[in-house]
């Protein structure tokens, strides 16, 4: 045995791309496994990790819920998300595989008895299945259980790993409603799990295009020299969903789209887009330099003129009458909870000084698009008279988180003919047409970095904590005054987020 401890398998090299990164002999549990994060998401997630041999063979599922189920019962759920909503085809032997490692535990988040059970399940599951004590306790379940659920885990010993083993958390957004909530929730949580093992999912930094606005800017030496405040006039980082609050009533009034997107989704990728080149791609480095960006943020004086919030109103919507927020299931008709939000920030620091940073998100928007457009200024002089650049607009470099993944670049171009006419033209990448391989889903790539203990795309505590404080005076100063606006469903938004910029002498671009 002695003569083999040192050696090192050498298909593990590290720097070897041959073969993909594999997860280790593990398991994963659910919380709150029969909501809708855990059918759609998750569950087709772990599926299509399988079916691409990303998974040891012993892996294990075990769902935690209410639900008087058996281990049948909650295998043939699984199996329908999985037809259902799977990227990957459905193969037979690998669902067999699967299912050999998946467990029901029923019960509340209170009930000392579900936990017990679940502690005899994770030892039966070392045993039968080879998980080697490695498990990961996802909590897709609402905030305000998280406390119950750690401090259970703590009391009955399952957040302590066996030696040699490990034992994370993996929680869903949102993490905490402002600063002070943040900061009480991180404590009760790294009571129980050290900050390393904390694993908080922003899904959108597992997308792939996401990853790429890192690839873009520090790759290639044509965006890197013009990506600063010589160059670029303004950036605009877009969310638009066309759907409503749907069955949300509950979770959504009073959190409303500031602090569900904007807090976390959006002011990761200003960080992305503002940060200056890290020294590697680890997860330390890529934290000191976000935590930069985040610190140097600041907010307008005047939050009245550089911040919206609204509400959607009822509006024809993919040919569809809809109805207005106020007029949803469960929504107080008083309610001031925001359905859309825009505000303008900047970046003091040596790069950026002077260029506006402008967020929005809403529902009920023309359309589902999530894009990160960096526009540039205009040359400084045209030789060209205004007739012949009365369609020119200005250059912009425009990376698509979603629907159609890629990178457009627009720039000026001659109009074929006799006269000299300029106009805006297109250059476009398209991640569907220049690989041959499909982008795996968010979850995917989110729920193998867990497993493997790679951190690199996941907000650490303190970008959380500074992510609130930029938030919380905005949310502060919409609490004090007044009500939000009204925009007509199936539109861009409200007429005040377009004067916003207007009075910038700039408009929003229209994905």
């Amino acid at each position: 045995m002695s003569e083999t401890s040192g050696w090192e398998n050498p298909l593990r090299d590290p720097l070897d791309r041959r073969l993909p990164r594999i997860a280790g002999p593990s398991g994963l549990v659910i919380f709150g496994v029969t909501g809708d994060l855990s059918r759609k998401k998750l569950m087709p997630a772990i599926y299509d990790l399988a079916n691409r041999g990303l998974l040891p063979p012993g892996f294990s599922l075990v769902g935690f819920a209410r639900r008087d189920w058996a281990d049948e019962d909650f295998a043939q759920v699984v199996h329908d998300a999985v037809e259902q909503h799977s990227r990957t085809p459905f193969r037979e032997e690998v669902w067999q595989q699967l299912a050999e490692g998946m467990r029901f535990i029923p019960g509340d988040f209170a009930d000392d008895t579900a936990f017990e059970r679940l502690r005899a399940t994770i030892e039966e599951l070392d045993k039968a299945q080879g998980t080697g004590g490695n498990f990961a306790f996802y909590l897709s379940v609402p905030p305000k259980f998280f406390p119950t659920v750690v401090e259970q885990l703590k009391q009955h010993g399952l957040s302590d790993a066996p030696a040699g083993s490990w034992r994370r958390a993996v929680i869903e957004k949102p993490f905490g409603h402002d600063l002070a909530s943040a900061k009480e929730l991180n404590a009760i949580v790294h009571e129980v799990f050290a900050p390393d093992e904390v694993f908080r999912i922003d899904h959108y930094l597992g997308k792939e295009t996401v990853q790429n606005i890192l690839a873009v800017r520090f790759a290639n030496t044509m965006f890197e020299p013009i990506w600063n405040r010589s160059f670029v006039d303004h950036v605009q980082i877009t969310m638009a969903e066309d759907i409503g609050i749907g069955g949300r009533a509950g979770y959504y009034d009073g959190i409303g789209a500031a602090r569900d997107v904007i807090q976390n989704h959006l002011l990761q990728l200003l960080a992305l887009t503002a940060m200056e080149e890290p020294s590697g791609f680890d997860a330390p480095s890529l934290v000191t330099e976000k935590l930069k960006v985040f610190k140097a943020v600041d907010l307008p004086e005047d939050l009245g003129a550089s911040t919206v919030r609204a509400q959607y109103s009822a509006g024809w919507q993919g040919g569809e009458k809809v109805i207005g927020y106020l007029q949803e299931d469960g929504i107080d008709q008083q309610s001031k909870t925001d359905t859309y939000a825009a505000i303008k920030l900047e970046v003091n620091n040596r790069r950026w000084a002077g260029v506006p940073f402008y967020l929005r998100t809403g529902k009920r928007l023309g359309r589902r698009v999530t894009e990160i457009a960096v526009v540039f200024q205009r040359a400084p002089h045209s030789p060209f008279d205004s007739s012949a650049t009365a369609e020119l607009g200005q250059n912009a470099l425009v990376i698509r988180v979603q629907p159609d993944e890629g990178v457009t670049v627009r720039f000026g171009s001659k109009v074929p003919g006799t006269s000299m006419e300029l106009r805006d033209v297109t250059m476009d990448f398209a991640y569907g047409e220049s690989f041959t391989e499909s982008s795996p889903e968010a979850y995917e790539r989110l729920i193998l970095d867990v497993l493997l203990g790679d951190a690199n795309l996941f907000p650490r505590t303190e970008e959380v904590e500074e992510s609130w404080r930029i938030l919380d005076p905005i949310e502060e100063y919409w609490r004090r005054h007044g009500t939000p606006a009204q925009y007509p469903a199936g539109t861009w938004g409200p007429e005040e987020a377009d004067e916003m910029l207007a009075r910038d002498g700039r408009s929003w671009r229209r994905p």
